[in-house]
């Protein structure tokens, strides 16, 4: 070693710290585990719930999928109206207050001015007939109001 402090001979090799351990977590890891454990069962308990509260548009859906014809169509969807919106709000509704009510809930206008407005005609009038296109229409239209309708909370 030489005197003179400039030699690059008195240089040091840089010391580097230990590593830092993974253990114990800082406190903000053991936070956001917490709200993971926490969010786990209330979400897996929100998903059950809708899963339940949704039982009867999956039954609709295979009733529709079953349906003998097209009468059989507004009657299923009168009971799922029924089981999402109550029957004092739908049961005394027939016709076209009902498919406006079908159109209102479902954000469409396809149960008023499309096929399914002759739905009515089929249940109630004797005779009355619908082409094979416009029954696979209404019955699509149905099925697009089964799944997109917003049910009422509760």
């Amino acid at each position: 070693m030489s005197s003179d402090p400039a030699d690059l001979a008195n240089l040091r090799d840089i010391v580097l710290p230990p590593p830092v351990s993974l253990w114990p977590f800082a406190p903000g890891v053991w936070i956001i585990l917490a709200g993971i454990l926490l969010a786990v069962p209330v979400a897996s308990v929100r998903a059950w719930r809708r899963h339940r509260a949704n039982a009867y548009r999956r039954e609709a859906l295979r009733e529709l999928d079953a349906a003998p014809d097209a009468a059989a169509i507004l009657p299923l969807l009168k009971r799922a109206a029924i089981v999402a919106y109550g029957r004092e709000q739908v049961a005394s509704l027939s016709g076209a207050a009902f498919l406006a009510l079908l159109d209102r809930t479902g954000g469409t206008t396809a149960f008023t001015s499309g096929p399914a407005r002759l739905l009515p005609n089929l249940v109630y009038a004797q005779g009355a007939t619908m082409t094979a296109e416009d029954v696979a229409t209404a019955s699509a239209d149905a099925r697009r109001w089964l799944r997109n309708h917003r049910a009422r909370e509760g």
